[in-house]
């Protein structure tokens, strides 16, 4: 039987899933017989890179979701709405919906899901995460019998390559934007992606999937590489790391005797969910992930590390990952039994319980601009032991103009204590200001 699919959105990703649809012939067989019948767009009259028969293209996306020929609406248009209205009244109707909309997913993925579930279609969203990479199914099926501990990603490529490019020029965050903006790697308005906003969406959904609950968007802690400057790489450098926007989400032992949790919501583990520029150890796997590329590190029991690399966006990245859920749910489509796969449908109905930030035990890197005074770094060392705040190492390391510069770098720390720390610090008349605060990996 002949599956017809209804396009909505006919752009970078919508053009490149028709070129890919439409030259099906030396790939999987079950791609001949999907018929492209609808697809929809703001104008008729522009021109494409694609040919399709005049019939096909329409400006009316909310009849091709209520269209009963439709077997399979897929999403391709981005933005909030009109996306969620039309992904739920094609759900309304008993479509299938592929999208690869992270933005509307990580906000309305509960509306979304529990909707597909009541109506019993799938919602497929491998292109929402990591472009080209195959990270979605696997979470949900080859490395579903695993116990997830923690996902760490780089799953933004537009500041991956901005802090390549600053780690290998040794230039300023200000001077490597316009590049990537010229280049077409950042927006006019980067805000989403500089700011870790797009990051935050895309964790999100990967949490979800490898902690069997669902997030919350606006617990998911979110820092961006902005105040991420030349001497920061360049100290991150000689101390052996790398800096990069990564996107994590770990699972909390609840035995650390300093946690300081609230009574548990659901019988889910808490876990910690957040984004932020990290310093990275040069020997990690992560650490050699340039340019505008993507990875997803994935730690789990008893698989131990599985890593997922390659193109973050683009035509042909994300297109491959869009027509890879269509090719899923045509062999649903064809399978002659009824029962809804429960490796397709989103299975899960709790929200993760988020651990506050003030809870994460994590290493810091802190730059600090001092008066040049004596003791001023055995002050600092005093104070950050009050607080239970244990160095690795502090180090002056040099002068800007006449304020001495001086690098501290932490073991593992209760990030609540830390910050302690710091805001006792901050009133030390010798301490002119603490322009830079790093996690370390």
């Amino acid at each position: 039987m002949g599956v017809k699919l209804g396009i909505l959105g006919l752009g970078t990703v919508g053009t490149g899933t028709v070129q890919l649809l439409q030259n099906n012939g030396f790939r999987h067989p079950l791609l001949q017989s999907i018929e492209i019948y609808r697809v929809g767009v703001r104008s008729l009259d522009k021109s494409r890179a694609v040919t399709l028969p005049e019939n096909v293209l329409t400006t009316d996306l909310e009849a091709i979701v209520i269209d009963p020929e439709v077997d399979i609406v897929v999403e391709v248009m981005g933005g909030l709405e009109p996306a969620r209205s039309l992904i739920l009244k094609a759900i309304q109707n008993g479509k299938h919906v592929v999208t690869a909309n992270k933005a509307a997913i990580s906000r309305f993925g509960d509306e979304i899901f529990s909707a597909a579930n009541q109506a019993g279609v799938y919602v497929m969203l491998e292109a929402a995460v990591g472009g080209g990479i195959p990270v979605i199914q696997p979470l949900k099926q080859s490395l579903s019998v695993n116990r997830i501990h923690t996902i760490t990603g780089i799953v933004n490529g537009t500041t991956n390559y901005i802090l390549s490019r600053m780690q290998t020029e040794g230039s300023n965050f200000s001077d490597v934007l316009p590049d990537a903006q010229r280049l077409g790697y950042a927006e006019a308005d980067p805000t989403a992606d500089v700011d870790g906003l797009d990051a935050a969406d895309k964790i999100a959904i990967l949490a979800s999937l490898a902690f069997g609950g669902r997030i919350k968007l606006e617990d998911v802690y979110c820092e961006g590489i902005r105040q991420v400057s030349k001497t920061d790489i360049a100290y991150a450098e000689k101390l052996g790391f790398v800096i990069k926007l990564l996107a994590i989400a770990n699972r909390i032992t609840l035995s650390s005797p300093s946690l300081r949790l609230a009574p548990l919501t659901s019988s889910l583990s808490p876990i910690s969910v957040r984004v932020h520029p990290t310093l990275v150890p040069k020997t990690h796997p992560l650490a050699s992930i340039n340019g505008v590329n993507n990875a997803i590190l994935i730690e789990g029991e008893p698989i131990g590390q599985v890593m997922l690399f390659g193109p973050g966006a683009g035509a042909g990245a994300t297109a491959s990952a869009v027509s890879s859920d269509i090719l899923n749910l045509v062999a649903a489509l064809q399978n002659s039994t009824k029962a809804p796969n429960p490796l397709l449908q989103c299975g899960h109905q709790d929200y993760c319980q988020i651990v506050p930030m003030t809870e994460l035990v994590t290493r810091f890197y802190a730059r600090f601009l001092t008066k040049d005074q004596p003791g001023v770094i055995g002050k600092l060392g005093t104070c950050f032991g009050d607080h239970g705040v244990s160095l690795e190492s502090v180090v002056q390391t040099g002068f800007q103009g006449e304020l001495a510069e001086i690098v501290v770098v932490t073991h593992d720390v209760r990030e609540g204590d830390f910050r302690q720390a710091l805001t006792e610090i901050h009133t030390f008349a010798a301490v002119d200001s603490i322009p830079s605060l790093l996690r370390v990996l």
